[in-house]
């Protein structure tokens, strides 16, 4: 296994989770032609993905999610991501947390991460030694040690006609 350092391990947390970076009407727009390979299904055909997102600090900001349809690019390359964007924060019993849901992705495997952008710069904020200010989870909540976790272990099964994942954040 290739060690990484804190620098490296906090580029590739945010190269994942910021990969919905693009512009916001491209990422929400059901019908647009996503990136990554897709094979152009619509909002009226496919399945939804239902992302559920919980542990946040407090309801500032939004959460951004990207879902990846392959390993090539998992978690560096945000051009191979092939759906991406924020969601508002709401107040729940239980606390602040986010839903996405995405609509028209063909029956599959996806890996997911997401990110808690409390000022809504688009990015993971970090701090001096280069440890993630902001929050930040992958499918399956695999734990982060000193690289982010593998495409497999972020992958998730969808089937039609919906399938939900629940993602806590963590902080460092």
């Amino acid at each position: 296994m290739q060690k990484l350092t804190r620098r490296k391990l906090t580029g590739m947390i945010l190269a994942a989770a910021c990969a919905w970076m693009l512009p916001l009407a491209k990422a929400q727009t059901p019908s647009s032609a996503p990136t990554g390979g897709d094979s152009g299904s619509s909002a009226s055909s496919g399945c939804d993905l239902i992302v559920h997102v919980d542990g946040l600090r407090n309801a500032h900001g939004v959460v951004g999610t990207t879902v990846f349809n392959s390993p090539a690019g998992w978690p560096e390359n945000n051009d191979k991501a092939l759906r991406h964007g924020p969601s508002p924060i709401v107040m729940l019993p239980t606390g602040p947390a986010s839903t996405k849901v995405w609509k028209g992705l063909p029956p599959g495997d996806y890996a997911v991460a997401a990110i808690h952008d409390e000022n809504e710069n688009h990015k993971l904020d970090r701090n001096f030694f280069g440890f993630p200010i902001e929050g930040f989870g992958f499918a399956n909540n695999p734990g982060v040690g000193m690289s982010a976790p593998s495409y497999k272990k972020a992958l998730v099964h969808l089937t039609c006609p919906s399938t939900e994942i629940e993602i806590h954040i963590q902080y460092r």
